[in-house]
């Protein structure tokens, strides 16, 4: 990844938060037919190895289910994105030499894939993804709550995977190559427009200040 040293970020913590916040990774493999890419919930467990580790599960019919041991993957984290409209920008208005961008944070974990073909395993995650994502609904659900036989037919059909994070890059690029002016006047441009970005913006302004 392309990666200006102004758009780094290395705050572990920072870079967990957007991986729990936005946790539909985008898992990246390389074999003997090529790159693929498959769309997955991670679930993350900060306190496993130096940069955590990656839970999940996948369908026991996809190919992944036949990965090499150990391979290399790369996990993407998208999190917030938003196109830049130079209206947002004060010196607009003053030189005029503004243009468009986009602004995005993301997040790579690159590590290895190990395939966990263990009922009790693969439970006990399903549970906690579960119960990380229902346990703001007012009744939330959770996975005994479905008919026993039902539940072991489900986990039949899946298997289990767990990344082990070797190291993590993140890019945060949130309007940090702009004039403090510009920074200001895109924030609540943002902020007025409800577009998300706007707290990105202004959190990074102050990091600088």
């Amino acid at each position: 990844m392309y990666l200006p040293k102004h758009f780094a970020e290395t705050d572990l913590a920072t870079l967990h938060g957007l991986m729990r916040a936005h946790p539909l990774a985008t898992l990246v493999t390389l074999d003997a037919d090529g790159l693929d890419a498959n769309h997955i919930p991670l679930h993350l467990v900060a306190d496993e190895g130096q940069f955590g580790t990656l839970h999940g599960h996948i369908a026991r019919a996809n190919p992944l289910a036949k990965a090499a041991p150990n391979s290399a993957v790369l996990v993407i984290f998208h999190g917030p994105e938003s196109y830049i409209s130079p209206s947002g920008y004060a010196t607009k208005a003053e030189h005029g030499k503004v243009v468009p961008t986009w602004n995005y944070a993301a997040v790579h974990a690159h590590g290895s894939l190990r395939l966990i073909d263990d009922a009790d395993w693969i439970f006990a995650q399903s549970s906690a993804l579960t119960a990380t994502h229902e346990a703001k609904r007012p009744t939330p659900w959770a996975v005994g709550d479905a008919p026993a036989d039902y539940i072991e037919k489900m986990l039949g059909a899946i298997v289990g995977i767990e990344i082990s994070i070797a190291r993590l890059i993140g890019k945060w690029k949130v309007s940090q190559n702009q004039p403090a002016v510009n920074q200001a006047s895109l924030s609540a441009a943002l902020e007025q427009a409800g577009d998300p970005m706007a707290e990105l913006v202004r959190a990074r302004q102050q990091k600088m200040e």
